[in-house]
C-alpha cells in the first residue's frame, strides 16, 4: 500500500509557513540606535537675570513660572473698582501713591512757593501720585506767575493814569482828552500802533503831539486817505476851540458839543 491510498479521502494537511531566516552573526552584534531625547527650550534673548542660573546662565522656569502665578494673581485683586477703602488704598498703592504725604518729593518751579504740608495731606488723601503732586505745584506756580505779572500791570497803568491826570491838569480834562485821543488814534493810526501808544504815559504824549500837530493819517488806518491840507485846517480850528474858555472853564454845553462834532467830522465815531 502506497502513502497516497493511505491518506484518508477529505483531509487537507496545512501547509507549513517558511522559517523565519536567522540573523547573521554580524547583524546580531549591531546595536540598536540609542532614542534621542528632546531638546530642551531655549530661552529668550531678553530673558531677565533673575531668572537665570547665575553659574550656567541656563532658564530658571520654576522661577519665571511663580513670578507669572503671582503677577497674575496680582492683577486679578484689581479687576475691577474698588469695592471698600481697602480695596481703593491697594489700587492707589498700585498706582504709586506713597505710604504717607511727607514722602512726596516736590521740586519747587520758584521761590514763591513753598511746600505745603496741609495740602500734600489733602493730596495724598485723595490718593495722587508723585508726578500728580508735582503737577499741582507746578500749575500753581504758572498760575501764580500769571497774577502776579497782572497785578504789576494794573500798578502801572493806575501809576501811569496817575501821572496822565496830573499832566493834562485834573480827571475831567484828562477824561476829555482820553476820549479825543482814541478818536484820533482809531481813524489815524493802525490799532497795533494805537495800542502800544497807549501802553505808556511816553506814548500817549505822543500820541497827543500828533493830534495837536494835526498828523494825516497813517496807511492801515481807518480814517487814511483824508486830504492833509483839509486835516490840518480843520485841526487847527479844533485846537483853538479847545483852548478856549468856553470849553475847558465855563463847559458851555452848546460850545462843547460843537467841539465833539468837529472831532467827529475829522476822526468818525468813536
Amino acid at each position: 500500500m502506497t502513502e497516497d491510498t493511505q491518506k484518508p479521502e477529505g483531509t487537507d494537511v496545512p501547509e507549513q509557513p517558511d522559517a523565519a531566516p536567522q540573523a547573521t552573526e554580524e547583524e546580531q552584534n549591531v546595536a540598536p540606535e540609542a532614542a534621542t531625547e528632546p531638546e530642551a527650550p531655549q530661552a529668550p534673548a531678553n530673558l531677565p537675570k533673575k531668572f537665570r542660573c547665575p553659574v550656567t546662565g541656563e532658564p530658571r522656569w520654576e522661577a519665571l513660572v511663580n513670578s507669572y502665578a503671582a503677577l497674575e494673581k496680582r492683577l486679578s485683586q484689581v479687576s475691577g473698582p474698588p469695592q471698600n477703602d481697602e480695596e481703593r488704598e491697594r489700587l492707589q498703592r498700585l498706582l504709586g501713591k506713597p505710604e504717607s504725604p511727607q514722602e512726596y518729593a516736590v521740586d519747587l518751579p520758584h521761590g514763591l512757593l513753598t511746600i505745603d504740608p496741609e495740602v500734600n495731606t489733602r493730596l495724598h488723601r485723595c490718593g495722587c501720585t508723585q508726578e500728580q503732586v508735582q503737577e499741582v505745584y507746578n500749575l500753581a506756580a504758572e498760575k501764580l506767575n500769571e497774577a502776579l505779572q497782572h497785578l504789576a500791570q494794573e500798578v502801572q497803568a493806575d501809576r501811569e493814569v496817575e501821572r496822565l491826570i496830573a499832566h493834562f491838569g485834573g480827571a475831567d480834562k484828562w477824561a476829555e482828552v482820553a476820549r479825543q485821543l482814541l478818536a484820533f488814534g482809531q481813524n489815524a493810526l493802525p490799532p497795533h500802533v494805537l495800542d502800544n501808544l497807549a501802553s505808556s504815559f511816553e506814548g500817549v504824549l505822543a500820541l497827543h503831539r500828533m493830534m495837536t500837530a494835526g498828523v494825516p493819517s497813517i496807511p492801515g488806518a481807518r480814517g487814511a486817505g483824508v486830504e492833509p491840507m483839509a486835516f490840518a485846517a480843520e485841526k487847527k480850528t479844533l485846537d483853538a476851540m479847545l483852548h478856549d474858555k468856553r470849553y475847558w472853564k465855563d463847559k458851555d454845553p452848546a460850545f462843547i458839543a460843537e467841539v465833539t462834532d468837529g472831532f467827529k467830522r475829522l476822526y468818525g465815531e468813536r
